[in-house]
């Protein structure tokens, strides 16, 4: 086991949710009736997804949705209802060696520049181009896929996500896990997260958020983790994408980076920007209903074509 100091800076890890506390239900297994857990098959191989589509009315789109670090498509499930009820197919996705789905050993295929290109397969098999959407570690997967060709989408929104590597405290905590997935095993490492970690909602929640981190691969925890330490500042690149609108939401309690990194990242971008009062680093979870909002609002006042 990890000495105690260790465990307390590793234990935000083991929620999932890139640092937030634990979730209060288990979505998994009660999904909405109009939410399907199927494959989205790619030429670049399947990947499981979350998927709701609306069955009337006028269909305005298809919104494609990127998880963070250790994260997984179910935290976007309270997103849902509202965007479906709005007219959004929405689809939620595990990354390569997040949760269910797969992944090799070989880091290479964990890089930036292959999980963008990930996000190019994702939208062609769902016949884009689509408004995308990334959190946290997901939204700079987002970035560098926009950077790699553009035209496969309607709109970027960073939700909770900055414009470089993340703040001192939060590299301090992934230099600790990198450290400890050298040398213990995911088992091992859950164990002593949880040793100083409040106690999940329910034996459930408990199980489910077990479950996901021994899904996740350890290659991708490395390699990503390693990313979200070294990413550079590719706001000058993405604000050069003069066509494409885009969207900064965030909490004004966010500790992974700085509101004010955020907001000037927002200015720099030209960006339509939200930020929820008294809210942290999981908008998606916390107040899932003025995320939604925010988002459906966004997406509504774009001039279509």
């Amino acid at each position: 086991m990890c000495p105690v100091g260790m465990r307390s800076l590793l234990s935000d890890q083991a929620t999932g949710k890139d640092y937030d506390p634990p979730m209060s239900e288990d979505f998994s297994s009660a999904l909405p009736h109009h939410v399907r857990s199927l494959p989205l098959k790619t030429l670049r191989g399947d990947f499981a997804a979350l998927q709701s589509t609306p069955t009337g009315g006028e269909h305005r789109g298809t919104v494609l949705l990127l998880p963070g670090y250790t994260g997984s498509k179910e935290e976007f499930v309270p997103l849902l209802p509202d965007m479906v009820d709005a007219g959004y197919r929405a689809v939620a996705i595990d990354a390569r060696g997040q949760n269910e789905t797969a992944g090799p050993d070989d880091e290479e295929a964990y890089r930036q520049e292959a999980l963008a290109l990930d996000v190019l397969a994702q939208v062609e098999a769902l016949g884009g181009p689509v408004h995308l959407l990334g959190h946290s570690m997901g939204g700079q997967v987002a970035r560098a896929a926009v950077l790699t060709d553009p035209r496969h989408f309607l709109s970027l929104t960073l939700l909770s996500s900055g414009p470089a590597r993340v703040g001192e405290e939060r590299q301090l905590q992934l230099k600790l896990l990198l450290g400890a997935l050298e040398t213990m095993t995911m088992t091992q490492v859950w164990e002593a997260m949880q040793a100083s970690r409040p106690a999940p909602a329910s034996p459930a929640e408990a199980e489910r958020l077990r479950t996901r981190w021994l899904r996740t691969h350890p290659s991708h925890l490395r390699v990503v983790g390693r990313q979200l330490l070294s990413e550079p500042d590719r706001t000058p690149e993405l604000a050069a994408v003069a066509s494409l609108p885009r969207h900064v939401l965030y909490g004004d309690q966010d500790d992974t980076w700085t509101t004010v990194e955020l907001e000037d990242m927002a200015t720099r971008l030209n960006a339509h920007r939200t930020v929820l009062r008294g809210v942290g680093h999981s908008p998606n979870l916390q107040r899932p209903t003025e995320t939604a909002r925010a988002l459906i609002g966004f997406w509504s006042g774009l001039v279509a074509g």
